[in-house]
């Protein structure tokens, strides 16, 4: 097959006005952080998998730019055609352009694919040399890319007001609000989970992400849903006629963005109609739908909003700059501060997931025992562990991978996996995102390290975290210190964050908090009601670790997340070959890499609530965290005279809630065997 760098270059060199350089991002339309299967562009012609980074292509080079959890995986799916560039370590992409392209050059790219603030920065830094950032009326990628997966028509479902917490007409009124505030007469929503929280729908158009395609956009007195109608069913169709809500097609948003900047988007006939009947019934009032007359208050608030990190440059260009109000959507906090009814979904949810996960534990501990000869969950062993059967028996990353997900369905509400497992044995372990495919995955070894996707940090950093008090008004760019320093003693680090929200039955990385040492993170202050992860990464996956001979072998818990309808669940592990050094020989630390041996990592979901303290200094008010993650730390791994008596008893008393939690959701002898896996550690004297 043609490598699809050649037919770019020669559709840049034959463009109007010719290309000096191409922009392939990974965003789609929404710049979203996981796309669906045909807006992988930048996968395509790179080789990259990863879901973070951006392709250059100019007529000599090929560079792919990535964060620190792809460095290894980057390096290894990249031919000698490209080059990686390191996010934080080398220069950004806009800095590359500036230094080292010509002075007039003309970068293309696709603006649907690339935000307004992304394209304003790339604009003044090409300032320098007066280039050019120019939008082409085609994805050039498109074009060369012959086997493009087809666009699928899959159901748009409502999310029932029994898992939502809110009702589609309360949130809409909390939203003409904000706009009311902030003089402005709409918003364009961009976001596909801001879509789907505000207007109660969920899809599958996304990968592990339900979510449909699809855009909002909300005035003082209207409301629009555009999306592919082929996916409503009569069922949706009457909710969102019911709630006042036009249903338009997918491909005009552009147009109707034109007409709600020049004032002439307005309800057909029919929804006006409707509405008005809505309205007659008492199902609504006005204040709810806006379906009032605002002509006046038009008039004085005539903005726009839109977010600038999601609205795309192709849509902010059908807007008069001076009419455009720039802000981080008023949904983004609006959904990261869960109601009742979300955060007792994701409790329950990670208590059913955590007994699925405890049931893949026994099962796995057996499995190995009996067909690998290993030691098992509790044990040591000095020796080599030896096969008992021939190879017509094994487990391999992906069958056990398959096992596990075989568990959790059995769980009531499950809705599928939030991410594809990350199941690794030895040397895959050190790839952050590693994706095992039947084909070629490796089979397990009981001398070697095996591991379920990943978390953020180790015991003590863990610890810390979890039971961290703190003032109203803290960031999480404050307390991410908190998991690093029992790195940070040994000068160590890791490349990531240290903790992210968590959608309810949406997407497993939500802001806009985060616990980080990014800038980012200084923007938002935690609150209460908020979810947050403890640690960094996606969500709930089970990880096994198996040592190198005299070193027996061990297994860790993370899980796989479930989507459920009460919520998404969140934790993750990676354990390691280093776990023996840093685990046994002194210091547990909350993530550290080795490439081609192995990483380290913790992480559980937490809720923030409100703390009760001695005193309340400032009269601020305090903040702690809950948290709802039940599976059992792997003890065997732990080296007790490095802990604290404060961490040995937040260990016990956290395994004896385990117990409790779980203990309804087992049979016998699931439960004895929880029951030795959380047995209390004891301090000799």
């Amino acid at each position: 097959m043609e490598d699809p760098l050649d037919a770019l270059r020669s559709l840049m060199a034959s463009h109007s006005p010719p290309l000096h350089a191409l922009v392939v991002p990974s965003e789609d339309n929404h710049q979203s952080e996981y796309v669906s299967a045909r807006d992988k562009r930048r996968a395509f012609v790179s080789g990259f998998t990863g879901s973070a980074g951006l392709a250059l292509i100019t007529m000599n080079e090929a560079l792919l730019w990535t964060d620190g959890r792809y460095f290894l995986q980057a390096a290894q799916q990249l031919t000698d055609r490209w080059k990686l560039m390191r996010i934080g370590e080398d220069p950004s992409v806009e800095i590359w352009i500036a230094d080292n392209l010509p002075s007039d050059a003309i970068v293309g790219t696709d603006p649907w694919c690339v935000s307004v603030e992304t394209a304003q920065r790339w604009e003044q830094a090409f300032l320098k040399k007066k280039q050019k950032l120019f939008q082409l009326s085609s994805n050039l990628v498109d074009e060369v890319w012959k086997d493009r997966p087809s666009a699928d028509i899959l159901p748009v479902t409502i999310h029932p007001l029994k898992f939502s917490g809110r009702t589609v007409a309360e949130k809409l009124k909390d939203l003409r609000k904000k706009l009311k505030v902030e003089k402005a007469n709409a918003i364009i929503i961009t976001a596909l989970d801001e879509v789907a929280w505000l207007y109660n729908v969920r899809g599958n158009d996304v990968a592990y992400n339900p979510v449909v395609h699809a855009y909002a956009i909300v005035t003082s007195e209207s409301a629009f849903f555009y999306v592919d109608k082929r996916k409503m069913s009569s069922e949706v169709f009457c909710f969102m006629d019911e709630n006042g809500i036009e249903i338009r097609e997918y491909s005009i948003v552009d147009s109707d963005v034109s007409l709600l900047a020049s004032g002439q988007l307005k309800y057909s006939s029919a929804t006006r109609d409707s509405q008005s009947d809505v309205q007659k019934a008492g199902k609504v009032d006005s204040h709810v739908t806006g379906n009032v007359d605002n002509t006046v208050e038009e008039k004085k608030h005539n903005m726009i909003w839109i977010d600038p990190s999601s609205c795309s440059l192709a849509l902010y260009s059908k807007l008069m700059p001076d009419q455009v109000f720039m802000q981080q959507s008023p949904l983004a906090l609006a959904k990261a501060i869960k109601n009742p009814i979300e955060l007792d979904g994701l409790r329950m949810a990670h208590i059913r997931d955590g007994a699925a996960v405890v049931q893949f534990l026994v099962w796995l501990d057996n499995q190995m025992q009996e067909i690998y000869g290993a030691s098992g969950y509790f044990y040591e062993s000095e020796g080599t562990h030896k096969r008992k059967h021939l190879d017509s028996m094994k487990l391999t990353e992906v069958s056990v991978s398959d096992k596990l997900e075989g568990f959790r369905a059995k769980q009531e509400n499950f809705k599928g996996l939030s991410f594809p497992t990350i199941s690794s044995i030895g040397p895959n372990a050190a790839i952050i995102h590693y994706s095992p495919e039947s084909n070629t995955c490796a089979e397990l070894d009981a001398n070697s390290i095996y591991l379920f996707d990943s978390g953020a940090q180790v015991l003590q950093g863990h610890i810390a975290l979890d039971t961290a008090r703190f003032p109203n008004g803290t960031t999480g760019h404050a307390l991410d210190i908190l998991a690093r320093i029992p790195l940070w003693k040994d000068g160590l680090d890791y490349r990531h964050g240290t903790g992210h929200g968590i959608g309810s039955y949406l997407n497993v990385h939500e802001g806009p908090h985060m616990i980080s040492f990014k800038p980012l993170a200084r923007n938002v202050p935690l609150q209460a009601s908020m979810t947050v992860t403890d640690g960094f990464k996606y969500w709930y996956h089970t990880l096994y670790i198996f040592f190198p001979p005299r070193m027996a072998w061990y297994q860790h818990c993370c899980k796989d997340i479930t989507f459920n309808d009460c919520g998404n669940l969140t934790k993750e592990i990676v354990l390691s070959p280093h776990v023996v050094t840093v685990l046994l020989t002194g210091c547990p630390k909350p993530g550290y890499y080795e490439d081609g041996n192995f990483g380290i990592r913790l992480e559980n979901v937490l809720i923030v609530k409100e703390a009760s303290t001695k005193f309340n200094f400032g009269e601020k008010g305090y903040l702690a965290f809950e948290h709802i993650t039940w599976v059992p730390y792997q003890k065997k791994l732990m080296d007790s005279t490095l802990l604290t008596p404060e961490e040995i008893e937040w260990v016990n008393s956290y395994h004896a809630d385990c117990r409790k939690v779980l203990e309804p959701y087992l049979n016998e002898q699931e439960m004895e065997w929880l029951k030795k896996a959380t047995e209390p550690i004891h301090v000799s004297a």
